[in-house]
């Protein structure tokens, strides 16, 4: 006697559940990336909020740029390092709606460090997600504003040099300083209680957009395994002892 799937296995026994928001396409991500984990708590968020036909995301240049081809909301395209601009008109024009941008540290930090600096300091009413590991992941592997002293990277094959290169920028510190900002704070999602923590501060930046508090600022401290040449489980264990003391998790600022 054949038994049916659906018989052994229960539907309310599944861990991973599809959600609507996601779209059916292959991640391009390479393995062990972060930023798929990312995208599914994002959906996951949007879906449980229902807010899927109300939300808009802004995504520039970075590993980040084809979101869109994998969370099934309206999304908008901004020049590298111009997303917070672009979201802050769309925000404007029509403030009904929850936008936020989804950016990595290469475009946040760098070329994209005044837009974010002013949008936060008039506190527009926007979420943004930061994805830092610490490295152009996208062009090569290059030094970004958060590549660790000492880090080997592209550009820095020796390390990265404080009297050479500056030193690491702790981008979500300076943007708790702002009066625009109601909620600062850093996550990870290299296990599932850290992607639990996540999924929560995420959820609470889109309610505070609903609330119209201001800008919610959302770090995840991510991993980059290619960039870094390691496996992906040497690059959460690298990510644990070397990115965490320097960018330790937690709230910063919740008003």
């Amino acid at each position: 006697m054949s038994v049916e799937l659906k018989d052994i296995i229960k539907e309310e026994n599944i861990v991973y559940k599809k959600t609507p928001v996601l779209t059916d396409n292959v991640m391009h991500y390479c393995p062990g990336c972060s930023h798929g984990v990312v995208h599914k708590i994002i959906a996951e968020v949007i879906e449980e909020m229902g807010i899927q036909d109300k939300t808009i995301g802004v995504s520039p240049v970075g590993c980040s740029v084809l979101a869109y081809n994998y969370l099934d909301i309206d999304w908008a395209e901004a020049a590298h390092g111009r997303a917070p601009a672009v979201a802050t008109g769309i925000s404007r024009i029509h403030p009904d709606r929850y936008v936020f941008t989804y950016q990595g540290d290469g475009d946040l930090a760098s070329i994209g460090c005044g837009e974010i600096m002013h949008a936060c300091n008039r506190g527009e009413n926007i979420v943004v997600i930061f994805i830092n590991n610490a490295i152009y992941g996208m062009t090569g592997g290059q030094m970004a504003p958060t590549t660790l002293l000492g880090q080997v990277t592209a550009t820095t094959p020796y390390g990265r040099d404080a009297k050479l290169n500056g030193f690491p920028m702790k981008l979500t510190e300076l943007l708790a300083q702002l009066d625009g900002t109601c909620y600062v704070t850093r996550q990870s999602v290299h296990t599932p209680a850290n992607v639990r923590k996540a999924k929560a501060a995420i959820r609470k930046a889109f309610e505070n957009t609903r609330k119209d508090k201001g800008t919610s600022f959302v770090e995840i401290v991510s991993t980059c395994n290619s960039g870094w040449k390691v496996t992906p489980v040497e690059a959460n264990k690298w990510m644990v002892d070397n990115m965490f003391p320097k960018y330790p998790l937690g709230d910063i600022k919740d008003i």
